[in-house]
């Protein structure tokens, strides 16, 4: 029966986490024995325990294998400095080689340092230069006709705007005319509203007042009798009058 995996982990029991320091650290010095042995291998090992004691293992001397062990360490940080350093000169090297061909470009497209060029490459220019030219003026054309439709767009806009206007002002003006016709119909004069201008010739052309309607009289209180010449013959008219006298 095969032993169970051990969780790593850290041994809270201070007794079996000893146990097992003492263990491990036994095998781990015979292991490194076995390798020097077998392997003709210089090994340096250096524990400390948890109370700080030491044991170590060397196949010569823990000093020298140190000192070997720095020696190694600065030589190989001093070749990996210089391949670095190395590397980042080769990239500068191609980064500045493009740029300066970038600006040999840019003079040529400039119409500049054409001298040097051939034939060949005068026509690979020739031909830069004429796409180039059409590409600009393909944009161009793009851009007149997006503000030539934004033109439009406001143009239409206006013409609707100017259309409510219009309306709005009719209206209005319309409202103001009915008004003003209603003010003037309230201020006129009553031969006016009669149906015509009435004028007389002998006013000199000024119109005619209305004539007033008749009045009725108001009842009168009487006393008495009237008098009124009462001829012979007329009694009973001299009764009448005299009865009439006193009625009220």
């Amino acid at each position: 029966m095969g032993r169970g995996r051990v969780e790593l982990k850290r041994i809270e029991n201070k007794i079996n986490r000893q146990v097992t320091f003492s263990k491990r650290r036994n095998g781990l010095l015979k292991k490194a024995y076995e390798l020097s042995v077998l392997c003709e291998a210089e090994v340096a090992l250096i524990i400390f325990s948890s109370r700080g004691k030491l044991y170590e293992f060397a196949t010569n001397s823990t000093t020298e294998t140190l000192e070997r062990y720095h020696r190694c360490s600065l030589n190989h940080q001093e070749n990996s400095g210089d391949g670095e350093t190395q590397s980042w000169y080769q990239e500068f090297s191609k980064l500045k080689a493009k740029y300066e061909s970038l600006q040999r470009t840019q003079r040529h497209l400039l119409g500049e340092n054409l001298g040097a060029l051939s034939p060949k490459e005068l026509q690979n220019l020739e031909k830069q230069l004429e796409g180039a030219l059409a590409q600009a003026r393909q944009r161009k054309k793009h851009i007149l006709m997006e503000e030539m439709e934004e033109l439009g767009r406001k143009e239409r806009q206006l013409g609707e705007m100017n259309k409510q206007l219009k309306i709005r002002v009719s209206l209005e003006m319309s409202s103001v005319e009915a008004e003003g016709e209603e003010r003037t119909g309230a201020l006129s004069c009553p031969w006016n509203e009669s149906g015509g201008a009435a004028t007389s010739a002998g006013t000199g052309g000024f119109p005619l007042l209305p004539t007033p309607p008749e009045i009725e009289p108001e009842p009168v209180l009487q006393i008495g009798y009237n008098h009124y010449n009462v001829g012979e013959g007329s009694s009973a008219a001299v009764d009448n009058n005299f009865i009439q006298g006193w009625t009220l």
